[in-house]
């Protein structure tokens, strides 16, 4: 069964979080600093405010990213240390984010969708994944 690596999927669902940390520490910074002053309020709202916008990001979207496992007959979701097994048949549909290089999958039975990132590969696995369609010259 093929995967992404592990540091990547980690990279991918853990950012917002780093990243919205970050901004409430540079928030942190101006407040200490240059609190006394308009600008340094202003500068400490607006990096507390995109901090705050980051973590929501975090709370909606990481719970949605899933490890994923595709083989030649079946698709394993791993989440909370359990894997769970489907066959192509149960993936309802599957759409590839190219600007967030994710791919959405929804899959028969199961609530909502499943974002997870390819495997280092970019040929077509197992025939899950369409292909591009051969253009003939004439």
């Amino acid at each position: 069964m093929k995967e992404a690596s592990l540091v990547k999927f980690y990279f991918a669902k853990y950012f917002f979080l780093a990243f919205g940390l970050l901004q409430w520490t540079i928030s942190l910074s101006f407040m200490i600093s240059h609190g006394n002053t308009a600008k340094g309020q202003w500068s400490a709202f607006l990096f507390f405010t995109i901090g705050l916008i980051l973590m929501t990001i975090q709370i909606v979207f990481a719970t949605k990213i899933k490890r994923v496992s595709i083989g030649k007959k079946k698709v394993a979701v791993i989440e909370y240390g359990t894997m769970r097994r489907y066959e192509h048949d149960d993936v309802k549909s599957l759409r590839f984010i190219s600007a967030f290089n994710f791919y959405r999958m929804k899959i028969r039975g199961r609530k909502g969708p499943i974002y997870f990132l390819p495997c280092e590969e970019t040929e077509v696995i197992y025939g899950l994944f369409p292909s591009a369609i051969p253009i003939k010259k004439k």
